[in-house]
C-alpha cells in the first residue's frame, strides 16, 4: 500500500515513516528537510508546503493513507485541497492543546474548543487555536475519511522538547553533590503517550481506515507515580526533596516547560485535566501504550547518547536546582 507522510524529516514524523516501513508499507515523505536528514529507504520529494507548486509531484497519484503532521492551517488546507481526493485515508495529527481548558478530568472529544485561529503563526499562544482551524478544515474536506488524532504529550527517545527526558536524567545525574532532586510535592496527573506507539497506531488506523477525532494520549498516573518511574530507571538512591506549588512560585519556577521549569508539573486546580482526559474512543480504534517504565528507560538511554550537558529547552540548570535546593532546606 502507498502511504504519504507529509513531513517525515523530524520527531514523530520519522517514527511515522519507520512504523509504516515496519508494516512493509511503500512510503513517500514530503517535506523541505530541514529538519533533519530524509530516511532512507523511501522516495523523498523536497518541497515547501508554502509553495504553490508543492504537490505537483504527488497530486497526480492515488494514495492509501496519508498523514499530516502540520501546524500551520494553510499548509493543512493546500494539502487537502489538492490530495484529498485522491486519498483513501486522511490522519491527521492534532493536539490536545485545541481544548479551550483544562481543569476537567475524563473530559472527551466533545469539550470545548478555542476560537479556530486560521493565520499561519509560529506562536505558542496561536498553537492550540491553528489546530483547531486544521481540523475544520480537514473535516470540511475529507470528514467522511479522515482519522483526526489529538495527540496529548508525547515522550520517548528523541523527544527535542526535553519535557519526558528532564526527570529520569535529573535522576540519574544530581545536580547537587549530595544527590538530592528537588521534585514537586503535587497530585497533578501525568498523561504521556511514548512517540513509537502513537506513530504505529497511525499508520495502523489509516490503514484500517478509521475515521472520527480522538483524543491520543497515554494512561494518566499522578505526577509522583510518574517520577518514581523515572527514578527507578535511573537507579537513583539521593534524597527526594518535596515542595508545593506555592513554594515553587514564590521561588519563580515555572511549570511545565521553558527556563527554570520543572516539567509536566502544572497548577492545581486550573489544570487538573489537562493530562487526564478521556481516551477511550482512540482505546476503540486500537491505541495502546506501551509501559512509562520502558518508555523513561529509552528516553534516557537517548538523553544519555545526545549529551548530558547540552542546552535544554525544560527544565531547571545545575546551578538553579543547586540554590532551590538550599533554599527548600532551610
Amino acid at each position: 500500500m502507498s502511504l504519504l507522510v507529509l513531513g517525515g524529516t523530524a520527531w514523530l514524523g520519522r517514527q511515522v515513516v519507520a512504523a509504516a516501513r515496519a508494516l512493509g508499507q511503500d512510503v513517500t515523505v514530503l517535506a523541505r528537510g530541514e529538519s533533519g536528514a530524509p530516511p532512507r529507504d523511501v522516495e523523498v520529494v523536497l518541497a515547501d508546503r508554502g509553495d504553490p507548486a508543492a504537490y505537483d509531484d504527488v497530486r497526480g497519484r492515488d494514495w492509501d493513507v496519508v498523514v499530516d503532521v502540520a501546524r500551520q492551517p494553510s499548509h493543512v488546507t493546500s494539502a487537502v485541497e489538492a490530495l484529498g481526493a485522491r486519498a483513501a485515508s486522511w490522519v491527521f495529527v492534532s493536539s490536545a492543546s485545541v481544548y479551550a481548558t483544562g481543569d476537567i478530568e475524563g473530559a472527551d472529544e466533545s469539550a470545548e474548543l478555542l476560537p479556530a485561529h486560521e493565520a499561519d503563526d509560529e506562536g505558542w499562544e496561536t498553537y492550540g487555536g491553528r489546530k483547531v482551524a486544521s481540523e475544520q478544515s480537514i473535516l470540511d474536506h475529507v470528514g467522511d475519511k479522515a482519522l483526526v488524532a489529538r495527540s496529548g504529550l508525547i515522550a520517548g527517545p528523541g523527544d527535542h522538547t526535553d519535557r519526558t527526558g528532564y526527570w529520569p536524567l535529573r535522576f540519574a545525574h544530581p545536580a547537587d553533590p549530595d544527590g538530592a532532586v528537588l521534585v514537586p510535592d503535587s497530585p497533578v496527573a501525568t498523561q504521556v503517550l511514548d512517540v513509537r506507539d502513537l506513530a504505529d497506531w497511525l499508520v495502523r488506523a489509516g490503514l484500517g481506515r478509521a475515521t472520527g477525532v480522538v483524543n491520543a494520549s497515554g494512561p494518566v498516573l499522578p505526577l509522583g507515580d510518574h517520577l518514581a518511574a523515572a527514578r527507578e530507571v535511573a537507579g537513583h538512591d539521593g534524597e527526594v526533596v518535596q515542595v508545593d506549588q506555592d513554594w515553587l512560585a514564590a521561588h519563580e519556577v515555572q511549570p511545565w516547560s521553558g527556563n527554570r521549569s520543572l516539567p509536566l508539573w502544572l497548577p492545581l486546580p486550573e489544570y487538573a485535566g489537562f493530562m487526564a482526559r478521556s481516551t477511550a474512543a482512540a482505546a476503540a480504534l486500537g491505541l495502546t501504550s506501551r509501559p512509562i517504565g520502558e518508555t523513561l528507560r529509552d528516553t534516557l538511554a537517548w538523553e544519555v547518547a545526545a549529551g548530558p550537558g547540552r542546552a535544554r529547552k525544560a527544565g531547571l540548570s545545575p546551578s538553579d536546582e543547586v540554590d532551590l535546593l538550599a533554599d527548600a532546606r532551610q
